[in-house]
Protein backbone atom coordinates (compact mmCIF):
# COMPACT_ATOMS: atom_id res chain seq x y z
CA UNK A 1 0.00 0.00 0.00
CA UNK A 2 2.68 2.52 0.81
CA UNK A 3 4.59 2.05 -2.58
CA UNK A 4 0.90 3.24 -4.66
CA UNK A 5 1.03 6.14 -2.02
CA UNK A 6 4.21 7.40 -3.72
CA UNK A 7 3.26 6.40 -6.95
CA UNK A 8 0.00 9.22 -6.36
CA UNK A 9 1.32 10.97 -3.50
CA UNK A 10 -0.59 14.76 -2.99
CA UNK A 11 -0.04 17.74 -4.67
CA UNK A 12 2.76 19.75 -2.68
CA UNK A 13 2.00 22.91 -4.69
CA UNK A 14 -1.73 22.42 -3.72
CA UNK A 15 -1.38 22.00 -0.22
CA UNK A 16 1.64 24.77 -0.27
CA UNK A 17 0.49 27.57 -3.06
CA UNK A 18 3.26 30.24 -3.70
CA UNK A 19 1.50 32.44 -1.75
CA UNK A 20 1.44 30.29 1.13
CA UNK A 21 5.14 29.50 0.52
CA UNK A 22 5.70 33.48 0.94
CA UNK A 23 3.87 33.45 4.51
CA UNK A 24 6.13 30.80 5.84
CA UNK A 25 9.23 32.23 4.50
CA UNK A 26 8.16 35.45 6.29
CA UNK A 27 7.62 33.19 9.70
CA UNK A 28 10.93 32.15 8.97
CA UNK A 29 12.70 35.36 8.51
CA UNK A 30 10.75 36.67 11.78
CA UNK A 31 12.38 33.98 13.74
CA UNK A 32 15.40 34.10 12.72
CA UNK A 33 15.51 37.56 13.94
CA UNK A 34 15.27 36.53 17.45
CA UNK A 35 18.16 33.88 16.98
CA UNK A 36 21.77 33.28 15.35
CA UNK A 37 20.41 29.59 13.70
CA UNK A 38 19.03 28.94 10.46
CA UNK A 39 15.58 27.26 9.98
CA UNK A 40 14.31 25.61 6.61
CA UNK A 41 11.05 23.93 5.56
CA UNK A 42 11.25 21.68 2.83
CA UNK A 43 8.37 19.33 1.79
CA UNK A 44 8.44 16.16 -0.47
CA UNK A 45 5.33 14.75 -1.89
CA UNK A 46 6.82 11.19 -2.67
CA UNK A 47 9.90 8.66 -2.88
CA UNK A 48 10.91 7.15 -5.85
CA UNK A 49 9.68 3.66 -6.28
CA UNK A 50 12.78 2.67 -5.91
CA UNK A 51 13.58 3.87 -2.62
CA UNK A 52 10.52 2.95 -1.10
CA UNK A 53 10.99 -0.66 -2.25
CA UNK A 54 14.42 -0.47 -0.53
CA UNK A 55 12.60 0.54 2.92
CA UNK A 56 14.11 4.01 2.79
CA UNK A 57 11.81 5.74 5.91
CA UNK A 58 10.81 9.24 6.21
CA UNK A 59 13.65 10.15 8.49
CA UNK A 60 15.99 8.80 6.41
CA UNK A 61 14.59 10.48 3.69
CA UNK A 62 14.89 14.12 5.81
CA UNK A 63 18.41 13.41 6.70
CA UNK A 64 19.35 13.13 3.09
CA UNK A 65 17.44 16.60 2.30
CA UNK A 66 19.50 17.87 5.34
CA UNK A 67 22.63 17.35 3.53
CA UNK A 68 20.99 18.03 -0.14
CA UNK A 69 19.80 21.63 0.97
CA UNK A 70 23.03 21.97 2.90
CA UNK A 71 21.27 23.03 5.84
CA UNK A 72 24.10 21.56 7.57
CA UNK A 73 26.50 24.54 5.83
CA UNK A 74 26.32 27.23 8.93
CA UNK A 75 28.96 29.10 10.83
CA UNK A 76 27.69 27.54 13.95
CA UNK A 77 26.37 24.19 13.25
CA UNK A 78 22.71 25.30 13.86
CA UNK A 79 20.88 24.71 10.81
CA UNK A 80 17.34 22.88 11.48
CA UNK A 81 15.33 21.33 8.98
CA UNK A 82 11.54 20.68 9.02
CA UNK A 83 11.23 17.68 6.49
CA UNK A 84 6.99 16.71 5.51
CA UNK A 85 6.74 13.45 3.61
CA UNK A 86 3.28 14.00 2.26
CA UNK A 87 2.99 10.78 1.15
CA UNK A 88 3.60 9.22 4.33
CA UNK A 89 2.23 11.88 6.67
CA UNK A 90 5.75 12.28 8.21
CA UNK A 91 7.17 15.34 9.87
CA UNK A 92 10.98 14.79 11.19
CA UNK A 93 13.34 17.56 12.53
CA UNK A 94 16.93 17.63 11.66
CA UNK A 95 19.16 19.61 13.70
CA UNK A 96 22.70 20.42 13.04
CA UNK A 97 25.35 18.75 15.76
CA UNK A 98 25.23 22.30 17.28
CA UNK A 99 21.74 22.05 18.86
CA UNK A 100 22.80 18.18 20.27
CA UNK A 101 22.55 18.08 23.67
CA UNK A 102 21.05 21.57 23.87
CA UNK A 103 16.98 20.57 22.30
CA UNK A 104 16.16 16.84 23.39
CA UNK A 105 14.64 14.39 21.01
CA UNK A 106 11.60 14.96 22.76
CA UNK A 107 11.44 18.81 22.01
CA UNK A 108 11.60 18.44 18.91
CA UNK A 109 8.88 15.10 18.96
CA UNK A 110 6.75 18.21 20.69
CA UNK A 111 7.28 20.75 17.71
CA UNK A 112 6.67 17.66 14.94
CA UNK A 113 3.09 17.13 17.41
CA UNK A 114 2.20 20.54 16.86
CA UNK A 115 2.66 20.48 13.40
CA UNK A 116 1.17 16.89 12.28
CA UNK A 117 -1.78 18.60 14.72
CA UNK A 118 -2.27 20.97 12.38
CA UNK A 119 -1.82 19.28 9.08
CA UNK A 120 -4.58 16.95 10.72
CA UNK A 121 -6.93 19.75 11.00
CA UNK A 122 -6.39 20.84 7.65
CA UNK A 123 -4.23 24.02 7.90
CA UNK A 124 -0.73 22.75 6.73
CA UNK A 125 0.02 26.70 6.79
CA UNK A 126 -0.88 27.67 10.01
CA UNK A 127 0.53 23.69 11.18
CA UNK A 128 4.20 24.64 9.47
CA UNK A 129 4.02 28.29 10.87
CA UNK A 130 3.47 26.87 14.05
CA UNK A 131 6.41 24.43 13.79
CA UNK A 132 8.51 27.36 12.46
CA UNK A 133 7.67 29.25 15.63
CA UNK A 134 8.68 26.45 17.94
CA UNK A 135 11.88 26.02 16.51
CA UNK A 136 12.66 29.55 16.51
CA UNK A 137 11.80 29.79 20.52
CA UNK A 138 14.73 26.47 20.74
CA UNK A 139 17.06 28.19 18.97
CA UNK A 140 16.47 31.94 20.25
CA UNK A 141 17.00 29.87 24.07
CA UNK A 142 20.73 29.00 22.76
CA UNK A 143 21.32 30.78 19.96
CA UNK A 144 19.64 34.25 20.41
CA UNK A 145 20.42 36.83 18.33
CA UNK A 146 22.97 39.78 19.61
CA UNK A 147 21.23 42.75 19.24
CA UNK A 148 24.43 45.14 18.14
CA UNK A 149 25.19 43.01 15.44
CA UNK A 150 23.39 41.95 12.32
CA UNK A 151 22.79 38.57 11.58
CA UNK A 152 23.73 36.89 7.76
CA UNK A 153 21.46 34.68 6.34
CA UNK A 154 23.33 31.99 5.97
CA UNK A 155 20.46 29.82 4.46
CA UNK A 156 17.31 30.50 1.99
CA UNK A 157 13.78 31.40 4.20
CA UNK A 158 11.92 30.18 1.21
CA UNK A 159 10.36 26.50 1.66
CA UNK A 160 11.52 23.88 -0.97
CA UNK A 161 9.40 21.55 -2.54
CA UNK A 162 11.39 18.40 -3.21
CA UNK A 163 10.64 16.62 -6.38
Amino acid sequence: MRWFRHLFPPSAHRLFPAESLQRIAAAIAEGERTHTGEVMFAVEPGLALGAVRRGLQARDAAYAAFGRLRTWDTEANNGVLIYLLLADHRIEIVADRGLEGRVTEVEWREVCGRIEAGMRAGTPEAAIIEGVRATSLHLARHFPADQGTPDDNELPDLPTILN
